[in-house]
Parts: structure tokens; sequence; C-alpha cells
């Protein structure tokens, strides 16, 4: 292979690779099918968070196999079978043990995920609802009425 032949193959590649990279963008008159900025109103946010609160308050309720069909002794049937199969020697026995703490844990993690979800938003929405109110007192005029759009753009200077 010539040197003018290799200089011409990594011409081509380079314009081939240039070709194929492209950005999609959406047209200059904004279109897309959005309208603009992300809202959520309060009603969103109280209802994400309730959901959340129901999740968690189901799963701990049904999904916690740890004590299900517990014995005098606190452990559940679960527990109670794979300590009952292992103590006759069988690895099933192990591997069902095994199965309660992986799955405990993993409930566990789902549980408080639920739990900071739905406090995270119960705060967030309590908190918004002090700033608007907290924003609406101090951009008031003297005399209680609204401030100028003439003094509001003095604050952003």
């Amino acid at each position: 292979m010539a040197w003018d032949e290799w200089e011409q193959m990594k011409a081509q590649a380079a314009e081939r690779q240039s070709t194929r990279m492209r950005l999609n963008q959406l047209p200059a008159d904004g279109g897309g099918g959005g309208g603009g900025d992300l809202v959520v109103h309060q009603d969103d946010l109280g209802a994400v968070g309730h959901d959340a609160f129901l999740l968690y308050d189901s799963l701990r309720k049904e999904a916690d196999i740890t004590t299900a069909g517990a014995s005098g002794g606190g452990a559940g049937s679960t527990g109670q079978a794979g300590a009952h199969l292992k103590s006759h020697n069988f690895a099933t026995g192990a591997a069902l043990e095994k199965t309660v703490e992986v799955w405990s844990s993993q409930l566990k993690s789902v549980l408080q995920a639920c739990a900071h979800i739905s406090d995270h938003l119960d705060y967030s929405q309590k908190r918004h609802a002090e700033d608007d109110t907290r924003i609406g007192t101090v951009l008031r005029a003297a005399d209680g009425s609204a401030v100028s759009v003439s003094q509001l753009d003095g604050y952003f200077k």
C-alpha cells in the first residue's frame, strides 16, 4: 500500500465519521411538544408522597418474611424451615436462611427509600407553601399593593 493510498483511506474514514455523528435538536421555533418550564403543583407532590407512604405501609405489613408465621421464639416460618432443614444437614436450609437474610436487607432498603420519598415530598410541599407566603409578604409595598415590575427589576441588577 502506497503512502498516498493510506492518506486517501484516512481521509475517507474521517469523512464517514463526520457525517455519521449528528446531534438532533428542536426547531428554532421551540417546538417539540413541551410547554417550556417544568411545572409541579402542590397536589402532585402530596399525591406522590402519599403513594410512597401507602407503599411503605403495605410493604412493611405484607413483605416481611422474617416474622411471618412467627413462633414463640420470634423466628418466622421461613426461618424456622431453614433452621430445621439445616439441623438435618440439608444444604437447602442454609440457602433458605441466606434468602431470608438477603430479602430482609433488600426490604429494609426499599422501605427506607419509600420513607425518604414520602418525608421529603411532605417537607418540600410544606416548605414551598411557606416560601410562597413569605415571598408574597415581602413583595408588597407599604400600602399593601403589589410591587411594581420596575421595582422588581431593580432587585436583579
